[in-house]
């Protein structure tokens, strides 16, 4: 009895000191950042509790610019990686003779750092980068001015364009993974019935593929939401995502400003939070509906 029990909690007590870790570090900066973020802070002899900085968020222009800016990154960049990457997957699976070298190539930008993949955006897309001198050379362009503004633009170009380098083969690992374990069954059947290949894509692949979608879209947002370093190095100045606007404002020499600043991260905590809820009642529905025949 006692070695069962062993062999069954073993895992779990393998992992326990670093869970404890991180649960320490995440969990206790939450909450420093919360206690913060209501004006406690008597290191600065700020005593006061109360939710007025919450308040002010609502009422605070530049905040909202950042909450709409944010948001839009996140979502044009988060559709476009699923749709990209559900594309590939059916390729990559449609594919026989090669499907060993191209299962391989596009897990290569998995393991590359974002960083890595800025500079080469910075290095490629730029006024002065490798395509506007090409263009220069052809005699498209008379001057590096004359060149698109890629990067740190207002509409996030750049910022998204490194996104779908790092999201795309995450969701196609992600689909792939699922269509490839897929029972065959099921199509050999709807093509006994007589339906057509649109149909047994919205009728069968699809729907059994909806929660893999589903889970890759809701985690490449939530990535993209809380982001720093990308914006942060390819971003307009004009145009901040929240993590950059609170970091400036805890960054700002005016202690009345660490509060704001911390409230602009818990928001950011609760809307990825939301978004992991959203998921888990999403799923939950999938599955019954799933059950009973059918998603779309």
């Amino acid at each position: 009895m006692k070695s069962a029990f062993f062999r069954t909690a073993k895992p779990y007590l393998l992992v326990l000191p670093f869970l404890c870790i991180m649960i320490f570090v995440f969990v206790g900066g939450l909450v420093q950042a919360v206690v913060q973020s209501l004006g406690y802070m008597p290191v600065f002899g700020m005593y006061e509790v109360s939710l007025r900085h919450y308040a002010a968020l609502f009422s605070n222009a530049r905040f909202l610019s950042s909450l709409r800016h944010t948001f839009y990154i996140a979502f044009v960049s988060s559709v476009l990686s699923v749709f990209f990457g559900v594309l590939i997957a059916f390729a990559i699976d449609k594919t026989k003779a090669g499907n060993k070298i191209s299962y391989t190539l596009y897990k290569i930008p998995i393991v590359i750092p974002h960083i890595v993949v800025v500079i080469l955006a910075i290095q490629i897309f730029f006024q002065t980068g490798i395509i506007s001198r090409f263009a220069y050379n052809l005699g498209i362009i008379d001057s590096a001015l004359d060149f698109p503004l890629l990067i740190f633009d207002r509409w996030g170009f750049g910022i998204m364009a490194v996104y779908l380098y790092k999201q795309v083969p995450f969701v196609t690992l992600t689909v792939f993974a699922v269509l490839r374990g897929l029972n065959k069954q099921y199509i050999k059947i709807a093509e006994n019935l007589g339906a057509s290949s649109f149909q047994i894509l919205r009728q069968v692949t699809l729907p059994l593929l909806a929660p893999s979608i589903l889970s890759a879209f809701l985690i490449t947002f939530a990535f993209a939401f809380g982001a720093f370093e990308v914006p942060f190095l390819l971003g307009s100045p004009a145009r901040l995502t929240l993590p950059i606007l609170a970091y400036f404002d805890f960054r700002s020499p005016v202690l009345a400003s660490r509060p704001a600043a911390m409230a602009v991260s818990v928001s950011i905590s609760i809307i990825s939070l939301s978004f992991i809820l959203v998921y888990a009642q999403l799923l939950h529905l999938l599955s019954k509906r799933g059950i009973k025949g059918g998603f779309l």
